[in-house]
């Protein structure tokens, strides 16, 4: 692991923390960073696996939430729809993505062209979408109708195409939707939690054979 490797691993993880948690598609802007800096991960392994950091920071936002969630959870009725809501809308985005997986990562990764149509693509939408005057019908995220979680998760579907943001494709989904601004944008974290967890998971599972002790240090670093 030489010098000039671990500099583009951190300035890859520095571009993952700024633009995690913003609609602008963090995996986007590493793909394209990456493509840039001329850096290869094993398997594009590093930009998936990299958002553990990002994994690790929302569950400790979220903890104390999770943790009531996690007790109530046997006994309140709300709090088992609103978990089973998250897992509703989750499944889209799992199945097909463990489908297409290697179609993502060979054809659809290996894209600069295509990351940076669907970037602009992206913030066109999330500026017209902002000036649309939408009327919220939906507010608390525990009283979604079950639907609607699967429309949500729908929507997140459209992130495995490298350069959407998944935030901004459930938020936006959300809103055009009829949720408001506020319960648009805390749904899209707590759905972030089995979304990133299982895709870190199962790209984990699918370069197991791959990844040598040698990569560890640089997704560490990043």
């Amino acid at each position: 692991m030489d010098s000039q490797t671990i500099v583009e691993a951190l300035l890859l993880g520095l571009l993952e923390g700024l633009t995690e948690f913003i609609p602008v598609s963090s995996t986007g802007h590493i793909l394209l960073a990456g493509h840039f800096l001329g850096f290869h991960s094993t398997g594009k392994a590093f930009e998936i696996l990299i958002q553990l950091g990002a994994i690790l920071a929302i569950l400790s936002v979220y903890f104390k939430r999770l943790w009531q969630m996690l007790l109530e959870l046997p006994h309140d009725r709300l709090t088992r729809h609103f978990v089973i809501g998250i897992l509703i809308a989750f499944l889209p985005a799992a199945i097909i993505g463990a489908l297409a997986h290697d179609f993502i990562k060979t054809i659809l990764f290996e894209s600069p062209r295509l990351i940076c149509i669907m970037l602009i693509i992206g913030g066109v939408v999330l500026l017209l979408v902002d000036r649309m005057n939408l009327k919220p019908v939906y507010r608390d995220v525990e009283r979604f109708p079950t639907r609607l979680y699967l429309q949500i998760g729908l929507f997140q579907c459209l992130s495995l195409i490298p350069g959407t943001s998944r935030s901004g494709s459930t938020i936006v989904g959300a809103l055009l939707l009829g949720v408001d601004k506020r319960a648009a944008a805390e749904f899209s974290f707590f759905l972030a939690i089995p979304t990133m967890v299982g895709a870190f998971a199962f790209d984990l599972f699918k370069n197991r054979n791959v990844l040598t002790s040698a990569d560890l240090p640089i997704i560490a670093i990043g």
